[in-house]
């Protein structure tokens, strides 16, 4: 069944907002019962990330897709899996959602609902940490599509989970995430000054990804016949 476009831009919307509201209630949450302990709120933050990812996209999928990033929005474009047209009322739904997933993860926890982070993520490594989770997002995303789309859910909240940790950035893979987490001085922030360089690592990562999957899933050349394509 194909929802109306209003429709599926609410679902964007709705579950970009969701998922910034478990990242940043998450991260408040971890950093107020570790006790200092920078790890321990750092897997209270990963694990509710990892779980809301497989639950919005199971719920929200059949209606838009359950993209909730520009960057696969972008990507989905390229590979006309939606109109050009689509991609902007995507896009805008999803920073829009994202931006009101923190004023309700602030409103939650009775922190001022307006705030701009402090925290400095910059630096070559946090840009090519950002760049390959946003590539390692796509790989999964592309690849488990093709052979195993029943199991996407659980793959990219497992892919997310897991880049928490072995990226330098901890993974927010996301531009529509990182506009909302510039809005939140907590755990989870990013100062909007570093914001702009995130963005672009991540889309320069997307578009590696999709390049590099579609030279995955391009017709072989039968063996023995001449390089002419």
């Amino acid at each position: 069944m194909t929802y109306p476009l209003s429709r599926r831009v609410a679902a964007e919307g709705l579950g970009t907002g969701l998922l910034v509201a478990t990242v940043v209630g998450s991260g408040i949450m971890g950093e107020k019962l570790a006790g200092g302990n920078v790890a321990l709120a750092l897997l209270g933050n990963t694990l509710p990330t990892g779980a809301i990812l497989v639950v919005l996209i199971l719920a929200l999928g059949p209606i838009s897709g359950a993209h909730f990033n520009p960057a696969v929005s972008l990507v989905m474009a390229m590979r006309r899996e939606h109109p050009w047209r689509h991609f902007w009322p995507y896009a805008a739904a999803q920073i829009l959602g994202g931006c009101l997933g923190t004023l309700a993860a602030h409103a939650m926890f009775e922190l001022p609902l307006f705030e701009l982070a402090v925290k400095s993520r910059t630096g070559g490594g946090q840009w090519l940490a950002e760049g390959v989770a946003t590539f390692g997002l796509i790989l999964v995303i592309l690849g488990v599509a093709r052979f195993r789309a029943e199991a996407i859910p659980v793959a990219v909240g497992l892919y997310i989970t897991a880049a928490y940790w072995f990226t330098a950035s901890t993974s927010f893979a996301n531009p529509a995430v990182t506009v909302a987490r510039a809005l939140t001085d907590s755990f989870a922030g990013i100062s909007p000054g570093d914001v702009p360089m995130f963005v672009v690592a991540q889309l320069a990562g997307a578009l590696v990804g999709f390049a590099v999957m579609g030279w995955f899933f391009a017709p072989a050349r039968p063996v023995g016949a001449p390089a002419l394509y």
